[in-house]
């Protein structure tokens, strides 16, 4: 009798015993899920325009990627929404690393302005900051200041007097000159226009007093003599302006830097993570890689996964503060 009964009781026992089998199959895996990947093409979303700085630096990693791999990089220019449109597609992909997701500043600045549909602690898997892209102030050749000292003196002599040009409300622009004001303690009147290059015209003309703009952005009109450059938002000089000086160097505490970050959606195995930080890494360090970078106005920077995280949580914090204390309303 009892012999006739083992066999059903070894099969209700059975996914106890396979469950140890199970679990090594799993783990051993992981690891070849990295040995192989990838084995079909990535998609690479970009939340903005072609030929912005974003989109240039991840064509030109996705080419480098693509050399090394054999397989595809395929960047899919998703636009719209300050971004979120793109990074949305990211956060609701599988988390296998065929799709990824290059974002910028405005990353962070968005769930302190927007409704977003997604939650930028949780739903991502942060892989490596790529570049860090400094910003310049520069004022027109009317303003009499010749130093960030000298500007923040004007502006506190003249509350609202001076006005400043962004490319947008919340844009890096935007916030670097919020920043700006809440740290040095002035008033500055906020005039905002669709996109940078809108915005230099008025600029130039002297209809608006000072921005904050992409070092590669202002540039051409720096060297030309047509703007002023007082300072750059990042705690070094810019390769590109070696004689600006930082304005953290007269207003302690301000860091502002734009920059690109590479990202998939959360719960990415970490060979997958491991195979993704590695390569962009490699690709960073390559010559003509870094030469293209800095013309672009930006500093290369290949951070490990963890350093991603802390630094995303810490801006996220950052312009969470920046934006109550300019009194930016929050918008669906």
């Amino acid at each position: 009798m009892n012999k006739t009964r083992r066999p059903a009781k070894l099969l209700r026992h059975l996914p106890f015993y396979l469950f140890p089998f199970a679990v090594s199959l799993v783990l051993a895996a992981a690891p070849a899920c990295g040995q192989n990947f990838p084995s079909r093409p990535i998609r690479m979303v970009v939340p903005f325009p072609p030929g912005g700085a974003s989109d240039v630096t991840a064509r030109m990693l996705a080419d480098k990627l693509a050399s090394t791999w054999g397989a595809n990089v395929v960047i899919d220019n998703r636009t719209g929404a300050s971004g979120i449109i793109g990074t949305d597609i990211v956060a609701k992909s599988a988390p296998d690393g065929y799709t990824l997701g290059v974002v910028a500043l405005s990353f962070a600045i968005n769930p302190s302005i927007h409704k977003l549909p997604y939650d930028a602690r949780r739903d991502f898997t942060y892989i490596t900051i790529v570049a860090s892209n400094p910003l310049a102030l520069v004022v027109n050749n009317s303003v009499p200041a010749k130093s960030v000292k000298e500007l923040i003196e004007l502006a506190r002599a003249k509350p609202d007097g001076l006005s400043f040009a962004s490319s947008g409300t919340g844009t890096s622009p935007h916030m670097s000159a919020e920043l700006f004001k809440l740290l040095a303690g002035v008033r500055i009147l906020h005039v905002p226009y669709k996109g940078s290059t809108a915005a230099h015209p008025d600029l130039l003309g002297g209809r608006v007093s000072m921005m904050f703009d992409p070092v590669a952005a202002i540039l051409p009109h720096i060297r030309a003599g047509r703007v002023r450059a007082l300072g750059v938002t990042g705690l070094k000089r810019s390769a590109e302006l070696p004689d600006i000086p930082p304005i953290a160097d007269t207003v302690p505490g301000y860091e502002s830097t734009s920059w690109v970050l590479i990202m998939g959606p959360a719960k990415l195995p970490p060979a997958v993570v491991g195979a993704l930080h590695k390569e962009t890494v490699r690709a960073l360090a390559l010559p003509d890689v870094k030469e293209r970078l800095v013309r672009l106005g930006s500093e290369p920077v290949g951070s490990s996964p963890d350093e991603a995280n802390k630094f995303i949580r810490g801006e996220l914090e950052k312009w969470a503060r920046t934006v109550k204390a300019a009194g930016i309303k929050a918008s669906d």
